[in-house]
């Protein structure tokens, strides 16, 4: 099992365009082979920051969806709203408590 963390901090003024993109898309992704979960999540601090929390798999099925159709169109969409480029983690889990 892999746990993807992207953080995304996007222009105040495309924040509701963000959201547009990921509620058209969620249930795309979540339904993407090897994809048990994925959450949006927004800083409680800093109201442009947000996250995807995300669990595959496998390394395999995370790229599989990062060279899919459905990346391809939703991720160039989404990369021109930021304000700073994005961070991601792609992170095994030790302890589930």
């Amino acid at each position: 099992m892999i746990t993807r963390i992207v953080k995304m901090n996007f222009k105040a003024s495309e924040i509701d365009n963000f959201l547009i993109i990921f509620n058209q898309s969620k249930n795309e992704i979540r339904n993407m082979p090897g994809c048990n979960h994925l959450e949006l999540w927004n800083s409680q601090t800093e109201a442009t920051v947000f996250y995807t929390y995300s669990i595959w798999d496998s390394e395999n099925d995370l790229n599989n969806y990062r060279n899919s159709e459905l990346f391809q169109s939703v991720w160039p969409a989404t990369k021109a709203l930021f304000a700073i480029k994005a961070e991601a983690s792609s992170l095994n889990v030790l302890f589930n408590l």
